[in-house]
């Protein structure tokens, strides 16, 4: 299936299970009559499945691992590893605490250790202004990685883009908010 077809069956699945109009409050404080909440898909075989190729397809080469913060990423996540090594490629996920445990090894990462400077990419499902992509970011440098990509399922167009790209951050996204109204 290509690029496209595959683009176009998740749309479909993501108008279907996804998306709603009504009076909202985001993640980010603001007010919407749009919400798009991806986990009904993303937590679908087939969803996970056609989101992790188009993630592949889009993602930068230089990338050695994938990385999200827990819960919403959870599945962008390891769906885009386990995608990978089915075509075999060579790709880490790393999990990004939104607190830090209070045991054990205290960290706020969870994953393989990579090396120092190691590309990784950031995934989400929805980029409003980026609050959630920039906290993983910023948790990401703190550990010595380069990141230079978000890659998100649907961007709301609100500011995401222009706060990534203040922060030297590139936003890839699968379909922005004008797809579903």
């Amino acid at each position: 299936m290509s690029f496209e077809e595959s683009r176009a069956i998740l749309l479909k699945l993501l108008k279907e299970r996804s998306y709603k109009k009504g009076d909202f409050t985001l993640a980010s404080g603001k007010k919407s009559i749009h919400y798009m909440n991806c986990k009904p898909v993303s937590l679908n075989g087939y969803g996970l499945k056609l989101i992790s190729q188009l993630f592949l397809e889009i993602i930068d080469s230089e990338s050695k691992a994938v990385a999200g913060l827990t819960l919403g990423a959870d599945p962008l996540v390891s769906g885009v590893v386990v995608t990978a090594a089915n075509k075999g490629l060579m790709l880490d996920a790393l999990i990004i605490r939104k607190e830090i445990k209070e045991y054990g090894t205290k960290s706020g990462l969870e994953g393989p250790d990579l090396e120092t400077n190691s590309s990784v990419t950031v995934l989400e499902d929805v980029v409003t202004t980026a609050g959630s992509s920039l906290k993983a970011i910023n948790k990401l440098r703190e550990n010595n990685f380069l990141v230079k990509e978000v890659l998100t399922i649907v961007d709301r167009e609100e500011g995401g883009k222009e706060n990534l790209r203040n922060n030297d951050i590139h936003l890839k996204s699968l379909f922005t908010i004008k797809d579903f109204i």
